[in-house]
């Protein structure tokens, strides 16, 4: 099933999603490194790291949505989106809740609880990342049908009359 938002001929949620995935597992790097003794700075980029995160999430999810609702229902694709979307939302969910929680503190800094929650999110985010993963690699959503070792540039419209000695 081919992707039905695409950017220069590539579909967009696999684009937004490296974004919020690096921010939010840098946020725990930089948390728990604070937490070990870090220079105080960590804590400020981490709640930073996360709010942007948030951001760049809710846009990957709203364009994985695109997807997900063009799936057809009873499918064994559907259920994996469903489930993919759900963990993501529950990552999400997570991490607004650790942002919520330092935004009122007197402190940008996590404390054990707030770790252990960021934690348990990106725990999460792994097993959102694979089932993403079996979408598109075992599954084929979001594949170009016409998607092989030799196809054209994504920047060619796929309807572009053939020359003799064009590589397909």
């Amino acid at each position: 099933m081919e992707s039905r938002l695409k950017v220069l001929g590539h579909p967009l949620h696999p684009m937004l999603v490296m974004f919020p995935v690096a921010l939010l597992i840098t946020a725990v790097i930089f948390d728990v490194v604070d937490a070990a003794g870090g220079p105080n700075y960590l804590a400020e980029a981490a709640y930073w790291n996360i709010a942007v995160g948030l951001i760049g999430g809710l846009l990957a999810a709203a364009a994985g949505s695109v997807d997900l609702f063009a799936l057809p229902a009873g499918t064994r694709a559907k259920r994996v989106g469903l489930t993919h979307a759900a963990a993501n939302l529950a990552v999400i969910l997570l991490f607004a809740a650790v942002w919520v929680v330092r935004l009122n503190a007197d402190s940008r800094a996590a404390g054990g609880a707030l770790i252990a929650i960021e934690v348990v999110a990106v725990a999460i985010l792994g097993i959102g990342a694979w089932l993403g993963g079996e979408l598109v690699d075992r599954l084929g959503v979001g594949v170009d049908q016409e998607a092989d070792l030799n196809a054209p540039s994504s920047l060619r419209p796929s309807s572009a009359p053939q020359r003799i000695g064009d590589v397909r």
